[in-house]
């Protein structure tokens, strides 16, 4: 028996325990709403964002943008969705 085998279809090994809060911080150039396409993205996957779960820092010269949004995360497949949803778009420069 080997760990793979204790991994069930859809219920990948992880360390956090769901539902929990968890903070997407994406990355990018300060234009176009960067903060509400960012938060756009996440929305496919969350619906029930609360009030105050989108925070903004803009970088030392004004030229990029960090946004955060603390989600509560109900699953790995989720948080997974959505960091495939954020890298692989072409205006998010980095997703943590």
């Amino acid at each position: 028996m080997n760990d793979s085998d204790n991994i069930q279809e859809g219920n990948e090994e992880t360390l956090l325990e769901f539902p929990c809060s968890f903070s997407i911080k994406a990355m990018g150039k300060d234009e176009n709403d960067f903060d509400t396409h960012v938060t756009t993205l996440v929305r496919r996957h969350v619906t029930d964002l609360s009030e105050g779960a989108v925070k903004t820092r803009p970088s030392k010269n004004g030229n990029f943008i960090s946004v955060t949004v603390t989600i509560t995360a109900t699953s790995k497949r989720q948080l997974d969705d959505i960091y495939y949803d954020l890298t692989a778009d072409e205006r998010v420069m980095m997703a943590l």
